[in-house]
């Protein structure tokens, strides 16, 4: 959620953030709002200092009473009286004004929740992902000397996924991995999680189903309500989440933070799920866009300083990149353009593997800061040195996710005979085992 007083101040910021990242929303309507529940508070508070002076009269009278002369008590008696009718009155009116404003708040609560933060002035101004920005590559784009194959085939003549009786299970994006297919899938999250511990995170085991706060808290409803699986049955309804960004971002939700105690590195290993609504007809074979999968997600939970914000962004980036780079695989960084970016992200990197069958970069990774975006929507604040209680920064990026990663994994360490090695990090995971053979 943006800061109010700053919409106030400065509406065609807000707009021009609107118009770049893509987003419909009304500024007008929304300032509109606000204006008539700010107009209604104040008459609001108005009615109640009537009320306090009234009450203070009435006492004053009942003090002038207890020693008038008889001519003079009939007179502040009929003072009296006429003062004790107003508070009924003036009941009658806040009443009103009340119900006006129960109305008027959801409505700006509502409204607030759809307006997006501005980018950083380092986002690409862009429309969508062909426009984001390469900064850099790392790694060596594989030359094959032979007719290679893609993750499916060589995951079908290996054994080790099954997508036919993934989709009969579960219906189209699904798979089930089989195997020594298990076990790499398994390794590659573990290695993930392991580099996240040695670096100073603090592993977390979290709900994979929550409630509608830390679904909203975190950005992804009400806009990204379609891409997530429900339970409305539940009272209150749960949610599956999509990425474990969301309980470990939430875990301090309402809290107050000790200052001295930031940042919060936290890790956690978890499934994911989601939808994939409005994505009919894309990327529907093998591992690269399905409704289940597993991810170790990192999450920065910091004081409110952006020049520091900046740097944990660089460093959950560096971390992400160490993982590919210990599992030899290419890749590349982008910048993502504002068009690409989300509701609530003020910057945003995305790291893309190579990957054979594509014949392109695939994304594996998003990096993204949100200064107070989801702080503010969570009520997640820390006090600082000097006492005062701020909203704290956050930032989050994926470690790994697979089996997406299996996809280059696989693919580009395949040999001409159909074997696959084994990257040599890989193997204490997997009892040792150096390469995989077909069936």
């Amino acid at each position: 959620m943006i800061d109010i007083k700053d919409l106030r101040e400065n509406p065609d910021r807000y707009r021009q953030a609107a118009e770049h990242k893509r987003i419909t929303v009304d500024i007008d309507t929304l300032l509109d709002l606000d204006t008539r529940h700010r107009e209604l508070l104040t008459t609001q508070q108005e009615l109640t200092a009537k009320k306090n002076q009234i009450g203070k009269q009435i006492g004053d009278l009942a003090g002038q009473l207890r020693n008038a002369t008889p001519d003079r008590k009939a007179e502040l008696e009929k003072q009296m009286h006429q003062l004790q009718q107003r508070p009924a009155e003036l009941k009658r009116q806040e009443q009103n004004i009340q119900e006006r404003i129960n109305q008027l708040h959801p409505q700006l609560e509502e409204a607030l929740l759809l307006i997006p933060q501005p980018a950083d002035d380092e986002a690409p101004v862009g429309t969508d992902d062909t426009q984001n920005t390469e900064l850099r590559r790392w790694g060596t784009v594989r030359e094959f000397d032979f007719e290679p194959k893609d993750h499916i085939a060589l995951g079908r003549d290996l054994g080790i996924i099954d997508i036919e009786r993934g989709v009969k299970l579960a219906g189209t994006r699904s798979y089930v991995l089989t195997g020594a297919g298990c076990t790499l899938h398994q390794a590659v999250l573990r290695l993930a999680m392991d580099m996240m511990i040695e670096r100073g995170f603090t592993p977390m085991t979290v709900p994979m189903i929550v409630r509608e706060p830390a679904m909203q808290g975190t950005g992804y409803f009400p806009a990204g309500r379609e891409q997530t699986y429900a339970m409305p049955d539940e009272d209150p309804a749960l949610f599956l989440v999509g990425t474990s960004e969301v309980p470990l971002t939430a875990y301090h939700m309402g809290e107050v933070l000790d200052g001295d105690t930031l940042p919060r590195r936290y890790a956690a290993m978890s499934a994911c799920f989601r939808r994939e609504a409005g994505t009919y007809g894309k990327d529907t074979a093998g591992l690269y866009r399905i409704h289940q999968f597993e991810k170790v997600e990192q999450v920065i939970i910091a004081a409110n300083d952006t020049e520091q914000s900046k740097a944990y962004h660089h460093e959950i980036l560096e971390n992400s990149e160490a993982v590919l780079q210990a599992l030899n695989i290419p890749y590349r960084v982008v910048a993502v353009c504002t068009g690409d970016l989300g509701q609530g992200q003020a910057a945003k990197y995305d790291i893309e593997a190579w990957m054979p069958s594509r014949d392109a970069w695939g994304e594996t990774h998003s990096a993204s800061r949100f200064y107070e975006f989801q702080a503010r929507r969570l009520n997640l604040r820390y006090r600082d040195a000097g006492g005062k209680v701020r909203f704290c920064h956050t930032l989050n990026n994926t470690v790994i996710a697979s089996p997406r990663i299996l996809i280059p994994l696989l693919e580009l360490n395949q040999n001409s005979d159909g074997s696959v090695a084994i990257p040599e990090i890989l193997r204490p995971y997997m009892g040792g085992c150096e390469s995989l053979a077909s069936v």
